[in-house]
């Protein structure tokens, strides 16, 4: 990731795994703004693949990550309309 985001939110998911890191993240971005930019932090690999599939599957927009050692620092934007189920 290149540019540098600014999140609203910080989600600690650190030593989390699948699936629970999304299932946080679905806690925690239903309870933001429209627009709202939350970071989630994980040191679980497979959240590189879950969460961008997560929120084409929700309608969120997946910003990108960017790794600092072996943890992952990913970025959602809240969608501005209502959340799709998967």
């Amino acid at each position: 990731m290149q540019v540098p985001v600014r999140p609203d939110e910080v989600l600690d998911a650190v030593g989390l795994y699948c699936p629970v890191p999304i299932i946080r993240t679905a806690e925690r971005i239903r309870a933001m703004a429209a627009g709202g930019i939350l970071e989630v932090v994980s040191d679980d690999r497979v959240i590189l693949v879950d969460m961008p599939a997560w929120c084409r599957s929700v309608g969120h927009e997946y910003l990108g990550h960017a790794q600092n050692g072996s943890e992952y620092r990913l970025f959602v934007k809240k969608n501005r309309g209502r959340e799709r189920t998967p």
